[in-house]
This record gives C-alpha cells, sequence and structure tokens, in this order.
C-alpha cells in the first residue's frame, strides 16, 4: 500500500481510499482530500512534518501521521 508519506517531491497521485476513523477521517475529508482527488506534492518539511500538498487548487500543509492514512495510487 502506497501514501501520500510515500510520494516524492514534485509528483502527483490520486487519492485511492481514505484510512483512519472518526474525528481524523472528518477533518482530512474537510480539507478537500476525497477518494480520486489528485494531490500534488510541493515540499516536505527537512524532518518530513508537515508536508505542502496542493489538492483542488489551494495549498494545505498536513501532518506527516495523517499523511500515512491517505492512500493513493
Amino acid at each position: 500500500m502506497k501514501t501520500l508519506r510515500d510520494v516524492k517531491i514534485g509528483e502527483t497521485c490520486t487519492v485511492v481510499k481514505l484510512h483512519g476513523e472518526g474525528a481524523i477521517k472528518r477533518r482530512i475529508m474537510d480539507m478537500g482530500i476525497t477518494k480520486g482527488v489528485e494531490i500534488y506534492v510541493r515540499k516536505v518539511a527537512p524532518l518530513g512534518d508537515p508536508v505542502e500538498i496542493t489538492v483542488r487548487g489551494y495549498e494545505l500543509s498536513i501532518r506527516k501521521a495523517d499523511a500515512e492514512t491517505i492512500e493513493v495510487q
């Protein structure tokens, strides 16, 4: 399983499935990250946290732990 955490800087991926439960999953969906949406990885902080992405035309920073719950292809 490939997660958003595994995507390299400058690559684009498509969300396959959101793992995680309750409030975490709801928060990720509220940010516009849903099944089938394309995500472009812009930057990763030096220690790997957070990851800066572009989704649905806007920029977003997401924690490493949250990125690991997003399955992509």
